[in-house]
């Protein structure tokens, strides 16, 4: 194994074991002191935990060498992971936002410094976890990490509007302010709303690498600029790429001259992958058909 998949398969497996530990604290917590957004937030880690099993198994899948009938490799396995996640994130922003709604018509409870404690902790730990899970995930290229990091991103928001919405309930019974007392749901709407915006954008991003969208145009730009700098390429006549989880396919169309020998042809192909795979390490193929080109 590498050092970046070791790195990659460290995050991953700190992400469960946070989460498993954030749920159990979060809802035992909630419940005890019935606390409605710290109650949410703590089933919002459960689904994290079907999540980022999820992604640890799409990432161990991803990294398999291409076979007979995968001859592109696994990587797209990543991006059902991703796209998984933001399944998860949907669901538990639904949730959040129901259960939230419900309590603003009853009687708010006393807020407790325990649960206000223990958002404290998760908004401080999650927003470690998505910094560190981030980082590997842009460093590796790892859609399954970066869809994992942005779930720690989503549980920051939710743990961030805990601790507003308790503090809010402390300082309205502190100065008898009624309204304030409903803090503790109206974060949790909140939290949802951020949520269902994330999964919206993870689902979204997902959508189209399963769709096999293209690169965006300043990353294909920078591969025509490497081509057209192999002195016998006269012509590019198509060029396309697309993400293929966390790697990217390129395929070109360039004309060379017509005189040229098959041997020198070969030559050319090789260099132009050499020079685009070189300065560019997430590509992993690139596959170049060649057409003759002549004098007008």
């Amino acid at each position: 194994m590498t050092v970046d998949n070791k790195s990659s398969v460290l995050a991953i497996w700190l992400s469960l074991i946070s989460n498993i530990f954030l749920t159990l604290m979060k809802i035992i917590i909630g419940l005890w002191f019935q606390s409605e957004v710290l109650l949410a937030d703590g089933l919002h880690n459960a689904g994290d935990i079907i999540a980022t099993i999820a992604a640890l198994s799409a990432m161990r899948i991803s990294k398999l060498p291409a076979d007979e009938d995968h001859p592109y490799g696994h990587g797209k396995a990543e991006v059902l992971g991703s796209g998984f996640v933001a399944f998860i994130l949907l669901i538990a922003a639904l949730y959040i936002g129901y259960h939230s709604t419900i309590a603003l018509f009853h009687e708010p409870q006393s807020p407790s410094w325990v649960a206000f404690t223990a958002a404290v902790i998760s908004t401080v730990w999650k927003f470690v976890l998505y910094k560190y899970t981030m980082r590997i995930g842009v460093n590796t290229s790892s859609k399954g990490l970066i869809a994992t990091a942005k779930d720690h991103l989503a549980d920051v928001y939710a743990s961030l509007a805990a601790v507003v919405g308790i503090g809010l309930a402390f300082v309205g019974g502190a100065y008898n302010i009624a309204w304030l007392s409903f803090g503790d749901a109206a974060a949790g709407i909140i939290v949802s709303l951020l949520v269902l915006r994330l999964a919206v954008e993870m689902g979204k991003e997902s959508f189209d690498i399963l769709m096999e969208k293209t690169v965006d145009q300043e990353k294909l730009h920078q591969y025509i600029l490497l081509i057209e700098a192999v002195p016998e390429v006269k012509r590019i006549d198509r060029i396309r790429a697309r993400e293929h989880g966390h790697y990217i396919l390129v395929d070109a169309r360039v004309s060379i001259p017509g005189e040229l020998t098959v041997q020198e042809g070969h030559d050319i192909t090789r260099v132009i992958k050499k020079s685009i795979m070189d300065q560019h390490a997430d590509v992993d193929e690139v596959l170049i058909h060649l057409n003759p080109w002549y004098e007008d």
